[in-house]
């Protein structure tokens, strides 16, 4: 466990020291408890936050590279299609479109955010 992670060791430990001391100590082990577990709370959290930020970052992104690839399928779909178009191999044809149809489903796919 990390350093500002509360065990319950620890806890045990805080409640052991306060029978020790008596109550004339009780503020300074209360506030020195409540540190820690303000920590733990502000570190578990922006876990939490900086997960979600990640996520988010995907799918913003997910947009711009399915435009890319579109472009990209298109500029070399042209040229194979004339190719295979005049050379006159209709099932050679049909397999590069649904090639190139297939990697931009798939990775339209990909880039959606789970629900």
């Amino acid at each position: 466990m990390g350093e500002d992670e509360l065990e319950r060791s620890e806890i045990e430990a805080v409640l052991e020291t306060r029978r020790e001391l008596g109550p004339s100590y009780d503020a300074a082990l209360v506030d020195s408890f409540a540190e820690r577990i303000e920590r733990a709370v502000e570190k578990r959290t922006a876990e939490v936050v900086s997960s979600r930020d990640l996520g988010r970052i995907h799918t913003d992104g997910a947009g711009k590279r399915q435009l890319a690839l579109g472009i990209v399928s298109t500029v070399a779909a042209v040229p194979i299609s004339i190719t295979l178009g005049v050379s006159d191999q209709p099932l050679a044809l049909i397999v590069s479109w649904a090639g190139i149809v297939g990697v931009n489903v798939a990775h339209a796919l990909q880039g959606r955010s789970p629900r």
